[in-house]
């Protein structure tokens, strides 16, 4: 149901349900999270590519699962399933990118909402469908998408259900790139691979100023920037860099 396979310095993580157009199951749900703790763990993972097998990306809970008697409650697979995912992939301090093949669709929209660095083909689509089926959006749909293309448009999106082209994301902020079909696994993979190959240590200071700035005040947010600068300035990434300028030649970063 997850498939895993390190690329130089990414590991790609793959949802594989084709079939159910990679909905999650239990199962999949703690196989994922399992795999992101070991992404994180893995010094020589430095950049992480999440996607998806066959035509889509992921079209959320696999709702045969949230209906069955013998299964898990609604809120226990919000709270076992999903949250710790969303989590997981906001506190790695690792670039984290989902490259949407397809259909991302209830969780798998928000799941992709929360990774750092978004592409998606000419033909994906995202869809909050929670509203067609009387829920509320989770994994933190709520918390994302208003924060990335404001209130009323998120408002919006959440309660008609309405599907967001590839190309109306990207000129709504709520993507970075979009990519014609017949290039995006390799666009993707060389986008990976070029983050993976620079100064990654001061990419995860970088997203961990990020993710407290939602909540910091602006004098808060200038002593946390200073405090991780000075981090930043003990890094082997940072002597190799002043020391290629110097040099006049390409840095050889190592994420440390």
């Amino acid at each position: 149901m997850i498939l895993f396979e390190k690329i130089d310095a990414v590991g790609k993580i793959t949802l594989n349900r084709p079939e159910k157009y990679n909905s999650f199951v239990r199962e999949m749900a703690l196989s994922f999270q399992n795999t992101l703790a070991n992404c994180e763990s893995d010094d020589s993972i430095r950049c992480i590519l999440i996607t998806g097998a066959g035509k889509a990306f992921c079209a959320g809970q696999d709702l045969k699962e949230a209906i069955d008697p013998q299964g898990p409650e609604i809120e226990q697979i919000v709270r076992e399933h999903y949250n710790p995912i969303i989590k997981r992939i906001r506190e790695i301090e690792k670039p984290v990118i989902a490259a949407v093949n397809g259909v991302a669709a209830g969780a798998g929209a928000n799941l992709a909402l929360a990774c750092d660095i978004v592409t998606a083909t000419q033909s994906a689509k995202f869809i909050q469908a929670f509203s067609k089926i009387g829920l509320i959006p989770d994994s933190g749909g709520t918390y994302f998408l208003p924060r990335l293309i404001g209130l009323p448009k998120a408002t919006a999106f959440m309660m008609t259900g309405e599907p967001v082209s590839a190309e109306k994301a990207e000129a709504l902020g709520m993507i970075y790139a979009v990519y014609e079909n017949a290039e995006f696994k390799s666009k993707t993979l060389e986008l990976a691979r070029s983050i993976a190959a620079m100064p990654t240590k001061g990419l995860g200071y970088t997203k961990r100023l990020l993710n407290q700035s939602f909540n910091n005040s602006l004098e808060d947010q200038l002593a946390l920037e200073a405090a991780t600068q000075a981090l930043s300035a003990h890094t082997d990434d940072h002597k190799e860099g002043i020391q290629a300028f110097l040099e006049k030649r390409t840095p050889k970063f190592t994420g440390k």
